[in-house]
């Protein structure tokens, strides 16, 4: 379970630590910082991004549950 969480954690979702590496290298690649409001929206499409990813496991557990 460590193991899948760790991989879970890295990808480029802004909200997890993937994201964060992502932000750090569009800093570094721009040159400056990233706005406020470019953060704030890639953190409002993370999350939908990790619901919608959740969403999905989910259903695929109630779905060999009861069939």
């Amino acid at each position: 379970m460590s193991v899948s969480l760790f991989v879970l954690n890295l990808l480029p979702i802004p909200i997890l630590d993937g994201g964060q590496i992502v932000y750090q290298v569009a800093e570094i690649a721009k040159g400056s910082p990233l706005s406020e409001r470019a953060q704030a929206v890639g953190q409002q499409v993370g999350l939908l991004l990790l619901l919608v990813l959740m969403s999905f496991a989910f259903y695929n557990d109630l779905s060999r549950l009861f069939s």
